[in-house]
């Protein structure tokens, strides 16, 4: 196994699109945990979903209404979530803004498709 990547730089990272129409770039991961960062467009919308990752998301950038096992909140750059494993979640970018999002395990599929 190869030493784990444990610093990243700004703005390091190749920004690939996303099914949904926004973009992500995975920040650094190990097996255990990963961080990416995703960046949305006013208007735009992460697909509700689900998957077996635990998720803490941290709002960078922007306004962002977030829905978690059907409750919605409206949150600002500074606030932040946790989706429990398997709820489905969503998210509309209010305002143009960024999440930096944490997941454990890492995501394999964002690696798969190249970031």
């Amino acid at each position: 196994m190869t030493k784990a990547r444990i610093f990243a730089h700004a703005g390091e990272g190749v920004w690939t699109p996303t099914p949904d129409g926004n973009r992500r770039r995975v920040i650094l991961h190990t097996d255990e945990l990963m961080m990416v960062e995703f960046a949305f467009d006013k208007g735009g919308i992460g697909a509700p979903h689900s998957h077996p990752h635990v998720q803490a998301s941290y709002v960078a950038e922007g306004r962002f209404e977030v829905t978690i096992d059907g409750r919605t909140e409206t949150l600002v750059a500074g606030g932040s979530f946790i989706v429990p494993s398997n709820l489905v979640h969503g998210v509309k970018a209010i305002e143009a803004g960024r999440l930096v999002d944490s997941f454990t395990p890492h995501r394999a599929d964002f690696l798969a498709d190249g970031g």
